[in-house]
């Protein structure tokens, strides 16, 4: 048995809360305070809404806490909404931990974006022992996205929908359980279903590696265009935008180009730039800290320059450098600096060349 959040305050009428509180958490914490109490809020320098990633095991962090009230318009659960925490091995749904972070957003004036609904390299235990009869599956496929989407109908302000669904070479669509029992169409189908639960709720298609790979970007809109046509409700374009210190200059630049033609919104969702991936895991940045820095102006001012009536929204994947995915993977003794703000709390150069971009 499920619960629903329980009267989760508007936004506009926590506004001017969520900055008192957030002021109040900073002089509380006195690490907090010397790390951002010095610099204007970062979502103060852009007219979209800029959000980061949560996780409740850091809402307990004082300083995490500061910050994030501080700083951001927006929470995007980073694993807590994904299938694999929700659906239980029963069939059943638990929504504990994305409702801490819904009532964490609301109590702090902030948006929450759903992610995310159906994605390749998650299913679940009830949906393998369907696998074997369609009719079924599709209807508990079309279950767990409307029971998701109506829990928290009204308060989130979209929703990935589809999550990684092109391979890197732009050949074809992943394999994955959704397809193998229905076909290509799981795609439209959970649109629709989306859609159908929650009709004013933004409906995204978040991909990665759109800034690498040219082919599978070009693949990744000819589903947007075939969505498109046949009438499915899409209406953001999602581009991760997990890169490395040595992506090409221009390449972000490119993407954002190439998505924006479509006319939808747009939401630069997971940005982090790893220092370590492109230095292959040697112990010196040296020689890419400038073009960390370079990247970041890149994806603030090319998404900045987007029409204003497409800018979803900007998402930096990760609070401090130590509360990134990429430190928490086994990656050696090497620890990277892909993020705005180092273990301190500090607003690194890197992050106020990001902010000086954005304006």
């Amino acid at each position: 048995m499920t619960t629903k959040p329980q009267d989760f305050p508007r936004r506009t009428a926590l506004a001017a809360l969520g900055a008192g509180m957030g002021a109040a958490l900073l002089s509380a914490c006195g690490r907090g305070e010397a790390a951002t109490g010095a610099i204007a809020p970062l979502k103060s320098h852009a007219p979209f809404p800029l959000g980061v990633c949560a996780m409740t095991a850091q809402m307990g962090d004082p300083q995490w806490a500061a910050m994030i009230a501080t700083h951001f318009d927006r929470l995007t659960p980073e694993w807590e909404m994904k299938m694999e925490y929700i659906l239980q091995p029963d069939g059943s749904l638990r929504f504990d931990a994305p409702d801490r972070i819904v009532q964490q957003a609301r109590n702090y004036g902030q948006s929450v974006l759903g992610h995310t609904l159906i994605w390749y390299a998650q299913d679940g235990d009830s949906f393998q022992r369907l696998k074997g009869n369609r009719p079924a599956f599709e209807t508990a496929y079309r279950a767990y996205i409307r029971d998701v989407m109506t829990h928290y109908k009204g308060h989130v302000d979209g929703w990935d929908v589809v999550n990684e669904p092109i391979l890197d070479d732009g050949s074809d669509l992943r394999d994955c359980l959704w397809r193998e029992v229905l076909g290509d169409a799981y795609i439209d189908i959970a649109y629709q279903a989306a859609h159908e639960a929650d009709p004013a709720c933004p409906l995204i298609l978040n991909d990665y590696n759109l800034e690498y790979y040219p082919a599978k970007r070009k693949r990744f809109l000819s589903l947007v265009e075939g969505m498109l046509t046949r009438g499915v409700p899409l209406h953001v374009l999602g581009t991760q935008t997990h890169i490395a210190a040595d992506l090409p200059r221009g390449a972000i630049r490119e993407t954002l180009r190439d998505l924006a033609a479509t006319g939808l919104k747009i939401h630069l969702s997971e940005l982090d730039i790893s220092l370590k991936e492109a230095a292959k895991n040697t112990l010196d940045f040296k020689d890419y800290r400038d073009a960390q820095r370079a990247l970041y102006e890149e994806a603030a001012e090319a998404y900045a320059a987007l029409p204003s009536a497409q800018q979803f929204g900007l998402t930096v994947w990760g609070l401090r450098d130590k509360d990134s995915w990429y430190n928490r993977k086994d990656r050696g003794l090497i620890a990277d600096e892909p993020l705005l703000f180092d273990d301190a709390g500090q607003l690194k150069p890197v992050g106020q060349a990001f902010v000086k971009a954005l304006g």
